[in-house]
């Protein structure tokens, strides 16, 4: 009875670790985690310098083990401390840690799985979850609140905007032609677009008189279109409340977060946090 109830003890001290940030051994872990993902994103792009690779190739690889096992025991803890394995394993950090993970083994199996290394680089989207300080969680509710709440407006506006590129490219095709690189409505489309959001490759440009009119209307409306959506979010952003209060807690059942401050019971399965 008396080793259960410190097999119990020792995976809600490791749960504390791993999945929340409010005490002072998860801030230093999570922060530990992220020079070690940093880390490995560096060692993934010097690995890609081909010269560099050829030169320190057995640095790189040796450093790159050492942080492939950190992270595997890593997982392998996320597993042991919750009570549904399952509820990590499949969800989409649990998906990300893994596929971050495994290319170095397979390289032990199989040839040529070299390009795999790519997959490493997934570990860049740890940080999302790392970062769940209590400052950052009222903030990313609100704008996940304001960007929900805009969803109709903003596509409203984006389908207004495929319309426009639509008959702008149209026009511009009718006015300046094949001769001038106009080769279809479509590609006219491309250049409107281009010219919208004011990327200006200048592969195709206008030749004609009028053609350089209306270019230069869509160049002055591009300014205009790129503020409309950052405007509807942050009208919808004023309207929500700004004092979000919500903490780190893990459910280390279900592995649900964001539970409001002083919550005792998880907001999903209903146990005791």
């Amino acid at each position: 009875m008396e080793k259960q109830k410190d097999n119990r003890h020792w995976k809600v001290k490791l749960h504390e670790i791993i999945y929340e940030a409010d005490t002072p051994n998860g801030k230093l872990f999570d922060i530990i985690l992220i020079f070690a993902i940093i880390a490995s994103i560096i060692l993934v792009m010097l690995e890609s310098v081909e010269s560099f690779d050829k030169e320190y190739h057995n640095f790189l690889n040796i450093s790159e083990w050492i942080i492939t096992i950190l992270f595997t025991i890593e997982y392998l803890a996320r597993i042991i401390s919750i009570k549904k394995p399952s509820t990590y394993i499949f969800s989409f950090y649990g998906v990300i840690d893994l596929l971050a993970t495994i290319p170095k083994y397979l390289s032990l199996i199989f040839v040529g799985t070299h390009a795999l290394i790519a997959l490493r680089a997934l570990r860049l989207l740890r940080v999302f979850r790392i970062l769940k300080l209590t400052r950052y969680l009222g903030a990313s509710k609100t704008l996940a609140e304001s960007l929900k709440a805009s969803r109709i407006k903003i596509a409203v506006f984006l389908f207004v905007v495929v319309l426009l590129t639509i008959i702008l490219g149209t026009i511009m095709y009718l006015i300046e032609g094949p001769k001038n690189g106009f080769t279809s409505i479509p590609y006219s489309m491309y250049w409107a677009i281009v010219t919208l959001t004011t990327v200006g490759y200048g592969d195709i440009s206008p030749h004609t008189p009028m053609g350089q009119f209306i270019a230069s209307i869509v160049m002055i409306l591009g300014y205009g279109i790129i503020a409309i959506p950052t405007g509807i979010v942050t009208s919808e952003m004023a309207k929500t409340d700004k004092k979000v209060h919500t903490n780190t807690q893990h459910c280390k059942n279900c592995g649900a977060d964001m539970h409001l401050d002083n919550a005792a019971y998880c907001n999903k399965c209903g146990l005791k946090l």
